[in-house]
């Protein structure tokens, strides 16, 4: 008979008793309210707007592009809705493992948020890298030249980058929801002062929107064909990839159940418009082609409509939406990183939080890894921001499809469990959001030139796996998402 000092065993792993003040020293603080929520969800993303989007129209030509894009949007309405309704069922930090725990087990738990691990702290690495070229573009234009990035020094703004923002989140939840509503704010109204500009200069042109000349069995629309869509997939989550990490936010916020839901879709219908206004106005005034290889697509706009000296200036304010992603995305994979670890599936330091309630380790490490790969990709004679962005987007895409997968599993099994928000769409959504992203995952893995990004993905996961089954599954602790996975917690009724 087990007391209650003796491991518990079930489904293949165990369970340690955790040590007295363990989830002391594992605090979060509640915040956080709905604009709170809304201002991290759109933090969190809103550097798509400036970077890494338009690699699509290279991929696909603008039509292409276009029509990836609606239908990534249609994924992501699909997708945030069924978020929504198990983030409110279950109020825990883990979102996308506390969602698979819950579905499919402790083994489904971790490889889905190990997913989420990978995209969230890829994705911080990618937006420092877009940063570090808008910054030095800025430095360069003001000093007449002087660049740290045609000296090879690079990771100097990657370093420094990072090291401000891990202090920034590591100084309080109270301060990054603060900090991501003036930031969200500033870059929304930059966004639209380059739309006024755009619309009412009279540079923008619907025929810039397709310049690029068609190979063969191409048009003017479609110029490198209809297939070519399915390899701007990728590009065009770039506008939308990071608003499903509100969940993540639950224990930090005062109305999880509520405020979640509400804060998705003002964040999304938000990213529409700014997402939307950008893909079209921007090539607009620059054209296609030139718009499709530039690290710097709204610096560049601004260039064209107001010249190099004026850009600058704006291109400061703009800055400031890659940084707002910084902070956003690393509160995503600070708190991803935090309830794994809670739970012994990562090292249980990366889970202590001390005086200012906020997983400072579980910060560092993702700053130092995401740096790592920048260094790595980068010097080791591949651009890193496009090798580096489809690691996120690969990523992304695999919690994506179990997110998906854990929604259906959980309505079928537990029909009778309270559900505070309920998605419109329900499983025929869930289903469609997740055969979507699926499609996503086909494009990268068919596209040859995202062959490093497949390879470095594949490799995490077996040495994860390998880790896991031979160590991690038998270090759990009775996490609040365990706990509530195990006792039933979803056969409440309503």
């Amino acid at each position: 008979m087990s007391t209650d000092t003796e491991p518990v065993a079930i489904s293949g792993v165990t369970y340690q008793r955790a040590e007295d003040g363990y989830f002391d020293k594992r605090k979060l603080q509640r915040t956080a309210g709905f604009w709170g929520l809304w201002a991290m969800g759109v933090a969190a993303v809103i550097s798509g707007d400036f970077s890494g989007w338009n690699g699509g129209i290279a991929a696909a030509g603008w039509g292409g592009f276009a029509i990836a894009a609606l239908i990534v949007v249609l994924m992501y309405v699909l997708m945030v809705e069924s978020i929504s309704e198990m983030a409110a069922a279950m109020p825990h930090t883990g979102g996308a493992y506390s969602f698979a725990r819950a579905a499919m087990g402790p083994w489904g738990g971790f490889i889905t948020g190990l997913a989420e691990t990978i995209e969230y702290v890829m994705t911080a690495a990618v937006v420092i890298y877009y940063s570090g070229q808008y910054a030095d573009s800025i430095m360069k234009t003001l000093t007449n030249g002087f660049s740290l990035i045609d000296l090879g020094l690079a990771w100097i703004w990657w370093a420094v980058l990072f090291a401000l923002f891990v202090l920034l989140n590591a100084a309080g939840a109270h301060v990054s929801f603060k900090f991501a509503i003036v930031v969200s704010i500033i870059s929304i109204g930059i966004l639209a002062l380059f739309s006024a500009m755009a619309i009412f200069s009279g540079k923008f042109s619907f025929a810039g929107l397709f310049d690029i000349v068609p190979a063969a069995g191409g048009s003017a629309f479609l110029p490198l064909g209809i297939g070519a869509v399915l390899f701007a997939m990728p590009f065009a989550m770039w506008l939308f990839l990071g608003i499903e990490e509100l969940p993540l936010a639950a224990e930090e916020a005062h109305n999880p159940e509520k405020d979640i839901p509400k804060a998705g879709r003002g964040g999304l219908l938000t990213l529409l418009i700014t997402g939307g206004l950008v893909a079209i106005l921007n090539p607009g005034v620059l054209g296609a082609t030139a718009i499709g290889g530039s690290t710097e697509p709204l610096l560049a706009g601004f260039r064209a409509l107001i010249g190099e000296q004026g850009a600058a200036v704006l291109s400061a304010f703009a800055l400031i939406g890659l940084l707002a992603s910084v902070q956003g995305i690393m509160f995503g994979y600070g708190r991803n990183m935090y309830s794994l670890s809670r739970a012994g599936y990562y090292p249980k330091f990366l889970s202590l939080t001390g005086a200012k309630h906020t997983p400072y380790l579980a910060l560092i490490v993702g700053a130092v890894i995401g740096f790592a790969s920048l260094f790595v990709v980068q010097f080791g004679g591949t651009t890193a921001g496009s090798v580096v962005l489809n690691i996120a987007v690969w990523g992304a895409v695999v919690s994506y499809l179990l997110q998906m997968t854990s929604f259906v599993i959980l309505r079928v099994k537990h029909p009778e469990a309270k559900r505070p928000h309920v998605s419109p769409f329900g499983i025929a959504g869930a289903v469609v959001a997740g055969l979507i992203s699926l499609a996503v995952f086909i494009g990268v893995l068919l596209n040859p030139t995202y062959t490093v990004a497949i390879y470095t993905v594949v490799v995490l996961y077996a040495l994860a796996l390998i880790v896991f089954a031979i160590h991690g599954r038998h270090q759990l602790v009775l996490s609040p998402e365990e706990e509530y996975a195990l006792s039933g917690g979803l056969k409440s009724k309503q």
